[in-house]
């Protein structure tokens, strides 16, 4: 009598949402692919306990929010800042999870001394190929056998047009900036998988300017295992139709599809872009931070609603996708509560602020078990 009462306690303030036979995600979908989180210092470090068991209950992958970009890793020309990438690993090896390694080249986060020389000038081609193959050699070689996958260059397609984005690592190596690096990481392990990442995928051109650059490093024999889709996702943008039709293409390729960075914004969105441009920022508005006081069921029935369409199609396509991580374990903890304004209140994910699984949740546990009945 003692355990009803508690069990109905529980409910009453929401915390019995998950029974002891609900499958985990990592349960649900153990035969079509792996379902992870992306975690931060204050999880790899066990200072969020509560997270901590989430992560270990629900995930059978991760991957590091920022401890191995280039700025919190490599600070300085000859200083390494390893600690929490090593907790960062440290965890996945203990919990015997497939552990990603994010982002070798990318634009942003990559400190300035990195392009320039002591005058603060740009440094020649030759220099810069070094310093990218010297940062490779160093972080891949230190976690050869340990990081099983590299998200080796990060949004290096132009919004606009599908072309190579203007960056100094496109200004000053040249066009082949990321095959050098898809290069310098298959040597540096051999044995890692390589990914190419990017968001808006699902928009034709970027998906045509990302079969471009594929398809040349192929040419060149540069083994590229998957494409990783950031799903940075709205309540209607992209369509499935848009989602799936880059998942098909992409698979055309012969590689897998990783969604990398998977959420869904509920709140308005200040720009007219969808993506991830982490460059784009807003000033405070409170016309964009509309449930500071909790989400509304209407909302968080469409929230469900739309994860449940999405991990449909992903069920659907199975056989083409190796991964989908969400870019954080709880609404707490997001990236979207500070961007592209700081300090929204934000509800992309499928666990709450208190740690609690999200009507979202079960109907995503749904689509698995719709699919096997």
């Amino acid at each position: 009598m003692k355990k009803i009462i508690i069990k109905a306690c529980l409910a009453a303030f929401g915390l019995g949402f998950v029974q002891k036979s609900e499958p985990s995600l990592k349960e649900a979908f153990a035969k079509d692919f792996y379902v992870g989180a992306a975690l931060n210092n204050a999880h790899v470090g066990g200072r969020d306990e509560k997270a901590v068991a989430l992560i270990k209950k629900q995930f059978n992958t991760i991957s590091p929010e920022n401890s191995l970009k280039w700025g919190p890793v490599h600070p300085q020309p000859n200083t390494y800042n390893w600690k929490p990438a090593d907790d960062y690993v440290a965890f996945g090896q203990q919990n015997k999870m497939f552990v990603v390694g994010h982002t070798l080249v990318w634009h942003q986060q990559t400190p300035n001394w990195v392009f320039e020389d002591a005058a603060g000038k740009p440094v020649s081609r030759e220099v810069l190929l070094k310093r990218m193959e010297d940062h490779i050699n160093a972080v891949v070689g230190r976690y050869k056998g340990k990081i099983h996958g590299w998200d080796v260059v990060n949004e290096a397609i132009n919004d606009q047009d599908g072309g190579m984005r203007k960056t100094k690592w496109l200004d000053i190596i040249g066009e082949d900036f990321a095959a050098k690096a898809f290069e310098f990481a298959h040597k540096a392990d051999p044995k890692a998988e390589l990914y190419y990442n990017d968001y808006s995928l699902y928009r034709a051109d970027k998906r045509e300017g990302t079969i471009k650059l594929v398809k040349s490093l192929q040419a060149k024999g540069i083994p590229v295992k998957a494409i990783g889709m950031q799903g940075h996702y709205g309540l209607t943008v992209p369509t499935i139709a848009q989602i799936e039709a880059s998942i098909v293409a992409f698979s055309k390729l012969g590689v897998k599809v990783n969604f990398t960075e998977f959420d869904i914004d509920v709140l308005p969105n200040p720009s007219r872009r969808q993506g991830a441009d982490i460059a784009e920022t807003f000033g405070q508005d409170e016309k964009f931070n509309v449930y500071t006081q909790g989400l509304p069921d209407s909302v968080q029935q469409k929230l469900s609603k739309r994860y449940a369409e999405i991990f449909t199609l992903f069920h659907k396509h199975a056989d083409k996708i190796d991964r989908i991580t969400f870019w954080g374990v709880t609404d707490a903890n997001s990236w979207l509560n500070n961007w592209p304004i700081k300090g929204r209140t934000s509800y992309p994910l499928l666990f709450d602020r208190n740690y609690q699984p999200k009507p979202a949740f079960r109907e995503v546990i749904n689509t698995a078990k719709k699919a096997k009945s």
